[in-house]
């Protein structure tokens, strides 16, 4: 980058979240780093991207509510920084087959996975002025038929869709790719064995890197004859 610039990265306090802003940061970007309720590593986060030399600040806010999707935009409005990428990587996984799963669980996954990237597509797009990127992180699940995780699939395959759609109405000023990673951390969804055996079935026989992943961040950024594409990061977990 020749002047500073913004990225807004939603749920960044910890796991991608967090990977995507720091790699950013190591880029040179300004990182508006979004969280709901992880208020200690969200500090935390801020604290270790203000090391690398570059600024950042955090918001707090929850994105299932359309009005503090505004108030976001308010806050990012304020830094005085062209905003140039946007990574939507805030999302919930819900467990339950799809006749049990509640309506709480499938309507959360749906306002946070899939229409908070919309709208914060629809206000990134109008800041976006010079030209941008949006990045959505949809997962290997999209293409899936996972029962014990409807709300999740269906979200992440709806990201996929929005992703082209945006691409195609957005262009050619702002460009929208979406990443699909694979297995890459643990989550409290699966056992240790559950995990374990995950991995095993892969053709790589390894979760991912963080940095495998954020690569791909890297990559979209780098290569701006890129838009409306998944970049998948599985480990081969799509040929099973």
């Amino acid at each position: 980058m020749t002047s500073p610039s913004l990225a807004l990265v939603t749920g960044a306090a910890h796991r991608l979240g967090k990977a995507f802003a720091l790699s950013l940061a190591r880029m040179g970007y300004s990182i508006a780093l979004h969280y709901r309720g992880s208020a200690y590593e969200a500090d935390a986060a801020v604290q270790e991207i203000r090391a690398l030399g570059v600024d950042a600040f955090e918001i707090r806010a929850d994105l299932t509510i359309p009005e503090k999707i505004d108030f976001v935009f308010s806050l990012v409005d304020e830094f005085k920084l062209p905003l140039k990428v946007l990574v939507n990587s805030a999302a919930i996984m819900p467990v339950g087959k799809p006749q049990e799963l509640e309506l709480h669980d499938w309507d959360s996954a749906l306002d946070l996975n899939l229409r908070a990237p919309f709208l914060l597509a629809q206000q990134a797009a109008k800041r976006m002025t010079n030209g941008g990127l949006i990045v959505n992180i949809t997962d290997i699940g999209a293409q899936k038929a996972w029962s014990r995780y409807p709300s999740y699939t269906v979200s992440k395959a709806g990201l996929e869709s929005l992703t082209k759609m945006l691409a195609r109405a957005l262009a050619p000023s702002i460009r929208v790719n979406a990443i699909a990673p694979g297995l890459v951390l643990p989550s409290n969804v699966v056992t240790e064995e559950q995990w374990h055996k995950l991995i095993q079935k892969l053709p790589l026989k390894r979760a991912a890197t963080l940095d495998e992943i954020t690569s791909a961040l890297e990559f979209l950024i780098k290569n701006e004859y890129i838009t409306g594409q998944t970049i998948v990061v599985d480990g081969g977990y799509s040929l099973i």
